[in-house]
């Protein structure tokens, strides 16, 4: 479950700027779900837009106050569609003071993906005359300057659509400020590291609520796991030094132009420490004057 914390010094935004979200990514990661989120948000959702048509469509009504902001989804499924032409043009708009363009990139596992066109029947838009693994593995490998290019990346891979609605819109929320946005996310080391995580901590260290009978039913959101965790000898002077240190590093990333940091935090099943630790990481966070978006992902999964 996704849940956002509101900073307590919310930073102005620039008011002439109109925002521009671009979502693309590898097909069947969630672009119409993502799209849909950013309508219900307030932007005009436009799909499937050829790339020539991308600066008529942006730049004519930067100036106007009434223009909407727009989310615009882009895929190998589009006409004309150019990874190099695409970069360029995120570049240019990028480049606008007008505008606030952000690049927005969907990922997933492979077998997730074949699971999903299986699923639905659907036909995957490079594996027309060959197998759909294969296909998958080209648009992955055709798309990498795009995630590499991307503002944010979120793997959908263990989402549900309601998780990625309210990621997309905690992340690209009308009115939150400019800015560094923060991503706080617990999982299971057994699952997988979160592919969208730019910083990743372990705290399989601490005390494991796990083997203590009356704890493994619950999880680090409950308030005897969190008492039990806090005693653990290493916790005071460990959490102190990582909420110190990540308060320390934004300004930093800030002064280098990133809009977007996920911070994840990972315990052996993601559902006690790891989910402990983000709450109380995220909840300092904001406490720093930060808007947080705090994503459980492996908590209904398993315990450890």
């Amino acid at each position: 479950m996704a849940v956002a914390l509101s900073a307590s010094n919310d930073t102005e935004r620039a008011p002439a700027q109109r925002r521009v979200v671009l979502v693309t990514g590898l097909s069947g990661a969630g672009r119409s779900t993502a799209l849909r989120a950013l309508e219900d948000q307030g932007y005009e959702a436009v799909d499937n837009l050829p790339l020539t048509l991308l600066a008529n469509l942006v730049l004519p009504d930067t100036a106007d106050p009434k223009a909407r902001p727009l989310a615009i989804g882009v895929d190998a499924r589009t006409r004309d569609f150019d990874v190099p032409a695409f970069v360029a043009a995120v570049d240019r708009l990028v480049s606008e003071k007008s505008i606030a363009a952000r690049l927005l990139y969907l990922d997933c596992e492979d077998e997730t993906l074949a699971r999903r066109f299986t699923e639905t029947r659907r036909r995957h838009p490079l594996a027309a005359d060959r197998p759909l693994a294969d296909g998958i593995k080209a648009e992955r490998r055709l798309l990498e300057p795009l995630r590499a290019r991307a503002d944010k990346v979120i793997d959908t891979t263990a989402l549900s659509g309601h998780q990625l609605k309210h990621l997309v819109q905690d992340g690209f929320a009308l009115d939150a400020p400019q800015g560094l946005a923060l991503s706080v996310v617990s999982f299971a080391y057994r699952n997988g590291l979160p592919r969208e995580a730019d910083l990743v901590f372990d705290v399989r260290f601490l005390s494991n609520p796990h083997y203590r009978p009356d704890l493994k039913p619950l999880s680090g959101k409950d308030a005897a796991v969190a008492q039990f965790v806090e005693r653990d000898p290493g916790f005071p002077a460990f959490f102190d030094g990582l909420s110190d240190m990540i308060l320390a590093l934004l300004p930093r990333f800030e002064a280098e132009g990133k809009s977007y940091l996920t911070v994840a935090v990972g315990c052996t099943g993601g559902r006690h420490r790891s989910v402990f630790v983000a709450e109380r990481l995220a909840e300092r966070l904001a406490q720093g004057g930060r808007r947080v978006t705090l994503l459980h992902r492996d908590l209904d999964r398993g315990a450890g």
